[in-house]
């Protein structure tokens, strides 16, 4: 088992830059509309004001999102961040705040459907899942990261699993700038991939080789299982998929995509009354004090045994779009804003019709150029994994014969 008395995680300064420089990119992309802005080879001289060009609106903003993710207002030293211009400098008041208090972090559920849910975590919490995760990947020798480390995925599996599997931080190599298809060029014997779903895919699509004993990881959404069949036909050794959310943090594992998930070893199926709910999602967590916490998941669960399940469908609404949380009733509201348009109905595109989402559109009259102005309308008012990339028009929404939303064709 491993010691849990390992040093803060924070205490690694290249583990805190990647946090920092990792959550400024996110926030800025989200700001400017821009996900192409990555920490990439940022240093810690890089002036947050001549370099990233921040406002004086969005260093109010990032230095809010910060402050409040490592919850510097214990410190009292958050107003600091304002005064302080490069990206070596947040570093370092960002370690000062943790070396005062570090009992919590805060993760945001999505930035991409309305108000981000904010989640806080106990760290003692989350280092207890990066000791259960330690030991389903034995023999590691580098991590290779395709994801920011200021999520809850990330944070998990960039920051402190690292710690539990005895790497250091010059191991832990943030891949995010790489080409996915490149990446059985540079995984080498030993390695841990970090990604998700659409990561997967695109190195899938290059059909390259991988070398012996790589071993992959996917979480945000479901993993196609033909992407999984690809990459493990290509000699990835195995693709660990794992299910969780920001609000639960991660819940169980599973080796192969043919398997049942199993729980991680501190949780157990709650006791819950099939009459008040059905849907399986009641667990229990045992604390690392031994206390015992409800959590309910984010999906109904479909019990295969007292620790193995599957997972069934979204119980808040939300779908996965390239591993973010949507919620079409959202995209629905943007949508009947636009003066053209009489009524909406938005939905996840069928597996045999892509990956985003779909809109049918019933106009008003007067309209005859509906679909240029809807797109420019959706193109500036939703960001990209909200944008319904099917747009179709008729008369009348699809119902079925008992008068319930029906699905619809794009093709």
């Amino acid at each position: 088992m491993t010691d849990l008395r390992l040093a803060p995680w924070w205490t690694q300064r290249p583990a805190l830059l990647r946090f920092v420089a990792d959550l400024l990119a996110g926030e800025l992309g989200a700001l400017r509309h821009d996900p192409g802005i990555r920490p990439g080879a940022w240093s810690e001289a890089l002036s947050l004001q001549h370099d990233l060009g921040l406002d004086s609106l969005e260093f109010l903003h990032v230095a809010g999102s910060l402050a409040a993710a490592l919850q510097m207002h214990h410190s009292g030293i958050e107003d600091y961040l304002l005064a302080r211009r490069s990206l070596g400098d947040w570093v370092d008041l960002a370690g000062a705040a943790l070396a005062h208090h570090d009992a919590e972090i805060q993760f945001s559920s999505s930035g991409s459907s309305g108000q981000p849910k904010r989640c806080l975590h106990a760290l003692p919490r989350l280092e207890q899942e990066a000791q259960a995760l330690a030991a389903l990947f034995p023999g590691r020798r580098r991590l290779l990261v395709a994801v920011p480390s200021h999520h809850i995925y990330g944070f998990l599996f960039s920051q402190l699993l690292p710690r539990h599997l005895g790497l250091a931080p010059e191991q832990v190599v943030c891949i995010r700038a790489r080409l996915p298809s490149q990446l059985a060029r540079h995984a080498a014997p030993g390695d841990l991939v970090i990604g998700h779903p659409l990561f997967w895919e695109a190195a899938s699509a290059a059909g390259q080789a991988f070398a012996p004993d790589v071993v992959g990881v996917s979480s945000t959404a479901p993993c196609p299982d033909a992407v999984v069949a690809a990459v493990t036909h290509a000699g990835l050794a195995a693709l660990f998929q794992v299910y969780g959310s920001s609000e639960t943090g991660g819940l169980g594992w599973r080796r192969a995509h043919t398997d049942d998930y199993t729980l991680l070893p501190y949780l157990a199926r709650g006791a819950e009354g099939a009459a008040q709910d059905d849907s399986g999602r009641s667990l229990l967590r045992t604390l690392p004090d031994g206390a015992l916490e409800a959590l309910r998941a984010q999906d109904a669960l479909d019990w295969r045994g007292e620790r193995t399940f599957a997972v069934g469908r979204r119980c808040d609404g939300a779908v996965q779009v390239g591993g973010v949380n949507v919620f079409p009733d959202r995209v629905r509201e943007v949508l009947l804003a636009h003066p053209g348009v009489l009524d909406a109905a938005v939905r996840l595109m069928r597996p045999d019709e892509g990956v985003r989402l779909k809109a049918f559109i019933v106009p008003r009259p007067g309209h005859p150029d509906l679909l240029h102005s809807l797109r420019n309308w959706i193109d500036t008012r939703l960001p990209a994994p909200e944008r319904p990339k099917a747009l179709t028009v008729g008369s009348q929404l699809p119902r079925t014969a008992m008068g319930k939303a029906a699905d619809w064709s794009i093709t």
